[in-house]
């Protein structure tokens, strides 16, 4: 892993993520979910059009309920289209909102009349795509209801050229466009194999996810070196080591956009904001949790077994929980 003082001009939002590039395409969206209100999700569409090893729903995506006819899911919360306005005047408007799960090109025509209502009540929006769906009409339309920043998860599609054509082209219609990506190796090979062509779509940002693993999809990455950070995410070691490679390379080379390496140590703190931004306890973090029922110990005998890997620190194991010493 590069050591951070090697990035040379890395930056810090206020000691929350870290970034590269200019300040003013740090995304909107970024900022809300560390600095502001925290990141409101809103749910509708409950399928997807591609199966990624990477999901969280992987192996179980037709075991998915609906969230409802003609209704989204907001805060836990389900809403007809009517109640917004109920909504939008007794509770205190987010700064941002993100419209996440599966995939909303499989019926983005449902999507356009809510973004127009929370364009009008001012508040930032941002939506995410594999891309495969969008096309012209629809993303003139996005950008047309006030839609403010789209998010293309590049990886589910290892970097498709009519992926990166669709990219270029919400360019022209929403206002701020990046790419979103569990950072993991086929994306990193088939990023900077298409490299040139993807920044010349003069994209703003890259969000550089550490893949961190659920019950659906940990077996897809069985036999790699895993940690878990602060007994809550458990990721392969190899993904944030990859975002720093990723972030040297674009702060070398100057690529034009922003960078963000958005880490389990950024995902702490985005808990830490919501939970601060809610009135909670001094320490409360809630919405930083393992997302097991109960640690995968075996997942973790392949690093502990690696001759090549050395742990900085080691802790001696408590009495009783020591390999017996064996005597010939």
């Amino acid at each position: 892993m590069p050591c951070l003082k090697e990035i040379r001009n890395l930056k810090s939002l206020e000691n929350r993520t870290l970034y590269v590039g200019s300040d003013n395409k740090f995304p909107k969206g970024c900022r809300s979910c560390l600095l502001g209100s925290g990141l409101s999700a809103i749910r509708k569409t409950h399928t997807c059009n591609i199966e990624c090893k990477f999901c969280y729903h992987y192996g179980k995506m037709d075991n998915i309920n609906p969230v409802g006819a003609g209704m989204w899911e907001i805060g836990g919360t389900k809403f007809y289209e009517k109640d917004l306005d109920l909504l939008l005047s007794i509770q205190k408007k987010p700064t941002g909102i993100s419209y996440v799960f599966m995939e909303p090109f499989m019926e983005i025509e449902k999507y356009y009349s809510v973004i127009k209502k929370f364009a009008q009540a001012g508040i930032h929006q941002h939506l995410y795509t594999n891309g495969l769906l969008a096309n012209e009409t629809s993303l003139k339309t996005l950008g047309e209801v006030g839609l403010n920043e789209i998010r293309f998860n590049l990886g589910a599609t290892h970097c498709s050229d009519a992926v990166i054509s669709k990219l270029k082209l919400a360019k022209t219609y929403i206002p701020y466009v990046g790419i979103e990506t569990p950072m993991t190796p086929e994306f990193y090979k088939s990023f900077l194999k298409k490299k040139q062509g993807i920044l010349d779509t003069k994209l703003d940002f890259i969000n550089c996810a550490e893949l961190h693993l659920a019950e659906n999809n940990i077996q897809n990455y069985s036999g790699e070196n895993m940690y878990m950070c602060r007994h809550g995410y458990i990721s392969p070691i190899w993904s944030r080591d990859l975002t720093l490679k990723f972030m040297k390379i674009a702060d070398d080379e100057n690529w034009g956009c922003v960078v963000h390496d958005c880490s389990n140590n950024t995902k702490f703190a985005r808990g830490l904001n919501l939970s601060s931004k809610e009135d909670m306890w001094f320490g409360a973090n809630t919405n930083y949790v393992c997302e097991f029922s109960s640690i995968p110990y075996d997942f973790f005998i392949p690093v502990l077994n690696d001759p090549n890997f050395t742990f900085l620190a080691e802790e001696k194991l408590p009495p009783g929980y020591e390999p017996p010493v064996l005597k010939f």
